[in-house]
């Protein structure tokens, strides 16, 4: 039979898990094809959740219960992870927090998903029949909505709706083989590195509709402000689209030499400009090679020579563009506004096409 195993981090949540970890169990009976288990993470809680915890695996047999010092909510995902895939060894390992803001009564959702090929599931608050909690005060809500958006818009991966959720299903595998690079992660941060690294690697994600919950008693132990910087700083540091404008932004000081060094030398402006856009192709596929798209990095495999055509044939539409684009520009407004037109066709035209081509054609899923 198949097992999986559902990590729940505690903090002081005494009155939460003695009538969670029942209904967890009462919900995963049912499931018939998996054999579940519970392990319980707690960072020493003052309030004794370790004895609360101890007295229900009188009644469980499959309720772990491990202990460690207060560092933080990736810090225990990565012990539970660790004493899991050692000792317990399952196919799926379940993030769930411990304070019923995850319902158990859709753990058979994400194990449906599971059992049709899915690697990952999320539980998500923003699809359709997706929500969170109608008492929260305003300002609280625009912060998760708006949060979700800027990791979002951050990583350019619009189809994926939940980025900071933490109910989820995953694969056992792939965490072990990502878990050391975790441990540089922390705090709720630790969520996106994790999702980050399963589209990075390519597994198959599904997100199910998901009603969160204020939680029933005790507090949060969100930063709002550092959870802000972390995730700001994990998006500059590790967003390919970040990487992939960065490198874009270099062409561009590039294709500017080369604009008014061959416009100075004789040739129109339409020309001169897309001269110097190959002169930034070169280098936009150097740096992206080895910087912006390193996850999908041509490898000594594949004809370097072969792909750099195929870039060159791509980037061909970018040097159309710039070429439509600064000459329609000139012809009307004059040659002094050569560089305005040049800025216009990058910025409107060019960084959403080139993201997509180089992603659909260069870079592409080596899984596929």
């Amino acid at each position: 039979m198949k097992k999986a195993v559902i990590v729940l981090p505690t903090y002081n949540e005494k009155d939460n898990i003695k009538s969670l970890i029942p209904a967890i169990f009462d919900e995963t009976k049912k499931i018939t094809n998996w054999e579940f288990s519970i392990l319980v993470v707690d960072d020493n809680s003052p309030d004794n959740t370790y004895a609360e915890i101890i007295k229900l695996q009188s009644k469980y047999n499959n309720l772990y219960l491990i202990q460690g010092n207060k560092e933080g909510l990736g810090r225990a995902y990565i012990r539970g992870f660790d004493y899991a895939l050692k000792n317990l060894q399952p196919q799926i390992l379940f993030e769930m927090d411990a304070d019923w803001s995850h319902l158990p009564e859709i753990i058979p959702q994400f194990i449906t998903e599971i059992d049709k090929g899915a690697d990952f599931v999320i539980g998500s608050r923003y699809i359709k029949g997706g929500s969170i909690p109608a008492e929260w005060r305003w300002y609280r809500k625009i912060f998760s909505f708006f949060g979700n958006i800027v990791v979002r818009l951050g990583f350019m991966n619009l189809k994926m709706h939940e980025w900071t959720n933490g109910f989820r299903a995953i694969q056992g595998s792939f965490i072990s083989k990502i878990l050391t690079e975790l441990n540089s992660f922390n705090g709720y941060v630790f969520q996106i590195a994790i999702l980050d690294r399963a589209i990075k690697n390519h597994l198959n994600i599904v997100e199910v509709p998901m009603h969160f919950k204020e939680r029933k008693s005790g507090i949060s132990k969100i930063n709002a402000g550092k959870y802000i910087l972390d995730i700001l700083l994990y998006i500059l540091l590790n967003s390919t689209f970040l990487k992939f404008c960065f490198v874009g932004f270099i062409g561009f000081i590039i294709n500017i030499f080369g604009l008014e060094l061959f416009y100075r030398i004789g040739f129109t402006p339409g020309v001169a400009a897309a001269i110097g856009a190959e002169l930034s192709i070169i280098s936009n596929f150097i740096l992206n090679n080895f910087w912006s798209f390193s996850h999908n990095k041509i490898d000594k495999n594949t004809n370097i020579i072969n792909k750099f055509g195929q870039f060159n044939l791509v980037s061909f539409g970018s040097i159309v563009i710039q070429f439509i684009v600064v000459t329609l520009g000139t012809s009307f407004f004059g040659d002094q506004t050569r560089f305005l037109f040049l800025l216009t066709s990058v910025i409107v035209f060019i960084i959403p096409y080139s993201y997509f081509m180089y992603n659909r054609f260069i870079w592409t899923n080596k899984s596929s």
